[in-house]
């Protein structure tokens, strides 16, 4: 016969077997699932390792980071369907023209000839001038935005040398999916057409056309200058590459985690920025001394220059953002 002190210690064990169980269930670790369509060389690579090792810093629990890489999850059109939906992907880098299906007014941050310099860039992504598109992106499209890296500086990719306005008339060349980007080309005399990232290599290859526009480490890293090996200096771009969580994995993670997460997205965004905007023009000599590519000088900037602002100006306002684009200009 079980007597009452037995029992006793039978509950109590019982209960602390039960509270030992649950306690083990509270810590256990939670995983995060990253992509990127780069290797572990690029920049945004190591953004995210950054991003991995400040979360760790911040947070008391466990996370587990699994980062694939080199596309093995797609290219970035797959990555804001995934984040949008909740399901493959919790957090990665997009250009902002890739999320324009979901949100029409995020491109505007891509905008060709938008920032005077890596000055006034820098100046834009660490102030609030940006809040609104964040507001729209986690509206629309249910993707957080973290922090902002980029800072690389996109030039004209081609298989000829492309040194004025007249080698750039009819020009058949790829740019993203967003339709200023198409506009602002169409404006230059060019001719844009989207293509899907992963098969601008081949294009070119097959003469469907005869460049695109990129950033130096997207053209080290693809190995784009193996097909178009002149890169025309037009400087067209200081790249915006917004670091994005699915905002359902945010939701359902815990509060201290969330606070780590926006912590190191900011943190980690700046060493993106910092690292990327220095890496730029050491990447390009790098080439350059390699005989992989011809640097190109531009001629005919200045006439760019000229002929962007009327198409910037009725994107801005199609988009009811003038407001918002005047903000960024007045940025000092």
């Amino acid at each position: 016969m079980t007597s009452f002190k037995s029992t006793t210690k039978m509950v109590l064990g019982a209960v602390c077997a039960t509270a030992l169980t649950l306690g083990m269930a509270n810590a256990e670790a939670i995983t995060l699932r990253g992509a990127s369509m780069f290797d572990e060389d690029h920049t945004f690579t190591k953004t995210f390792r950054k991003f991995e090792e400040l979360v760790q810093e911040n947070y008391d629990g466990e996370v587990i980071f699994d980062l694939r890489l080199n596309s093995e999850l797609g290219v970035e059109k797959d990555y804001v369907t995934f984040l949008q939906q909740g399901v493959a992907i919790d957090y990665t880098i997009i250009a902002p023209s890739n999320m324009a299906i979901m949100a029409p007014s995020i491109p505007l941050m891509d905008m060709p000839f938008l920032f005077r310099d890596l000055e006034h860039w820098d100046a834009v992504l660490s102030s609030k001038t940006l809040t609104s598109l964040e507001d729209e992106l986690m509206e629309k499209a249910d993707i957080k935005i973290i922090g902002y890296t980029g800072g690389g500086v996109r030039n004209l990719v081609a298989n000829k040398p492309i040194k004025n306005m007249e080698d750039l008339a009819g020009h058949k060349m790829r740019v993203m999916g967003a339709p200023i980007q198409a506009q602002v080309f169409a404006a230059f005399n060019a001719s844009p057409a989207a293509i899907a990232y992963n098969e601008v290599y081949n294009a070119i290859q097959t003469g469907v056309i005869s460049g695109l526009e990129n950033e130096a480490a997207g053209v080290e890293n693809l190995k784009f200058y193996e097909v178009a090996p002149y890169i025309s200096q037009t400087a067209h771009t200081i790249t915006v590459r917004p670091i994005v969580m699915s905002g359902k994995t945010f939701r359902k993670l815990p509060e201290d985690l969330q606070a780590a997460v926006l912590k190191a997205g900011a943190d980690a965004a700046t060493f993106g920025r910092e690292l990327e905007s220095t890496q730029d023009g050491i990447i390009l000599k790098k080439m350059a001394d390699a005989g992989q590519i011809n640097l190109i000088e531009f001629e005919d900037r200045d006439q760019l220059l000229e002929l962007v602002v009327p198409v910037q100006d009725a994107y801005a306002a199609e988009l009811g953002a003038t407001e918002l684009l005047e903000a960024i200009r007045a940025t000092k």
